[in-house]
Parts: C-alpha cells; sequence; structure tokens
C-alpha cells in the first residue's frame, strides 16, 4: 500500500525502536517489580514463567498500540504508522506474525533490518514476511529528509 517514497528508512526506524526500548525496559521493570511480593522478593532469572510473563508484557505492549493506532509510542515520535500491505485493518494475527518475523530480521546480525537499505521498495525482511509495513505519518518535505 505505501510506497519507497512513503516508508521510512533504517535510522528512523533505528531511532522508533531505541525509543520503544527504552519505555519498554521500564515498562518490564514495573513488571518485575509487581511480581515481587508474590516471589517473596526473589525470582528466578532463569524462571520459564517469569520468561513468559515478560514476553507477554512485551507482546502486550506491541499488540495494543499497533491495534489501537498503528504506532508504538516511538513510533508516534518518529511519525511512523503499521500498516498492512493490502489496506485492511491490523489483527492479533498480524502483529504475532510480524514480531516473530522481526526476531528472524534481528537474528544474523540485523541483515534482514539492513536489507531494507538494499531494497528499492524499502521494506525489511519481516515487512514482506508478515504482510505489514511502515509508512511515514507527516506528509512535509522536512520530515522526510532523514529517512
Amino acid at each position: 500500500m505505501g510506497t519507497a517514497e512513503t516508508r521510512p528508512g533504517l535510522l528512523r526506524r533505528l531511532g522508533a525502536m531505541l525509543y520503544d526500548s527504552l519505555l519498554l525496559l521500564g515498562l518490564l521493570m514495573l513488571a518485575t517489580a509487581l511480581l515481587m511480593p508474590l516471589t517473596g522478593g526473589a525470582i528466578e532469572i532463569n524462571d520459564i514463567v517469569y520468561r513468559l510473563y515478560l514476553l507477554a508484557v512485551v507482546t502486550g505492549y506491541f499488540a495494543g498500540f499497533w491495534l489501537a493506532s498503528g504506532q508504538t509510542l516511538g513510533m508516534r515520535t518518529w511519525k511512523i504508522r503499521l500498516i498492512r500491505s493490502d489496506g485492511q485493518g491490523l489483527t492479533l494475527g498480524d502483529v504475532i506474525r510480524r514480531l516473530l518475523f522481526a526476531l528472524v530480521s534481528w537474528a544474523p546480525l540485523g541483515l534482514g533490518f539492513w536489507w531494507l537499505l538494499r531494497s528499492d521498495q524499502r521494506l525489511a525482511w519481516h515487512d514482506r514476511w508478515s504482510g505489514t509495513e511502515l509508512v511515514m505519518t507527516g506528509s512535509s518535505n522536512a520530515d522526510r529528509r532523514d529517512q
């Protein structure tokens, strides 16, 4: 649905990811603190239940924002929106697929993200595989200058 000119570049994506990572760090710390009274103040980092809990918090962060508006707080700051490539509304399945495929994009030293520098369409691996894409929300040339 978007075009190469309306899709954000790597630097803008990384900026939004950094912003969201900082917010997620705080959210994960809060989520952990909420568990402390239930565990007597001790949480085993290798506990599978704890790890699944944190994974649910991360998934909830992205799912909540993406399903509500197509934008996390970091994406809103960097004027980026997530859409489906076919123009339909995002579903929970789209969110889960995008998150899983983004992990694959990160796995080989972020090659899936670097790929968009070579892509004429400015699509990362997980954009293509999940059927979703990022587009710019600002329409001015100043907004697009550092894509």
